[in-house]
This record gives structure tokens, sequence and C-alpha cells, in this order.
């Protein structure tokens, strides 16, 4: 019981306001982000996402291991930018689809915790 009521319980000190980031904020994080994802990894190859009435526009980063990350962009325009000036090549993820390294690399990552290796 003590941890249902610790769960649904205010706190005795109001807790500060949660303020999003500015779009700039934002931004430069994506980029650090993702500057970061292709120095450390090897091969990276980015896709283009579309906007869907759940999500925004993302571009997914995939490395030759198949591992992966995502992130929202403003726009095509602006994730083509970015992906020129990190120096990988970008496609549109309708229409060449995920790699199949990518698919492995999620069924690897899956198995792992189910045997409690990862």
């Amino acid at each position: 019981m003590s941890r249902l009521r610790r769960l649904f319980s205010r706190s005795s000190e109001p807790s500060a306001p949660q303020v999003a980031p500015s779009q700039d904020d934002a931004r430069r994080a994506t980029t650090a982000h993702f500057e970061e994802f292709v120095r450390t990894r090897v091969g990276v190859e980015a896709f283009l996402e579309p906007p869907t009435n759940a999500t925004a526009m993302t571009m997914l980063l995939v490395a030759t291991t198949g591992e992966w990350t995502r992130r929202r962009v403003p726009d095509e325009r602006a994730a083509r930018s970015l992906a020129d000036s990190l120096g990988i090549p970008v496609y549109d993820a309708r229409r060449t689809g995920y790699p199949q390294r990518m698919r492995d690399w999620n069924s690897r990552q899956r198995a792992g915790r189910r045997t409690g290796q990862a």
C-alpha cells in the first residue's frame, strides 16, 4: 500500500514548471546528437520519414552495424541540408524502405533482452 500511496501522493513541494526547449535549442540538440552518432559509427546513412498524423517528419540514421537513431526534423530541405553537412547519403524511406541490417539489429536487441544479455 505504501508504494501506491507514494505513487499517487502529491509532493509537499511544488515542482518547477516544465519549459519546452526553443526551436533553436531543439535544432542544436538534434544536430549535436546526429554529429556524435556519425562521428562514432561507420557507414552511416540517413533515411527521411514522412510526417504522419501522430509524428512530424523524422530523419533516421543507420550505421553499417544496423544500430540506428531517429530525431524530428523541421522539413525535408533542412534534413537534406543536415545530411549534406554530415557528409552522409540521404534516402527517402517511402521509396527505399529500411535497410535489412536495421531490422537484423532490432531482432538481435530483442533477443538479447529476452535472454537478459542486453
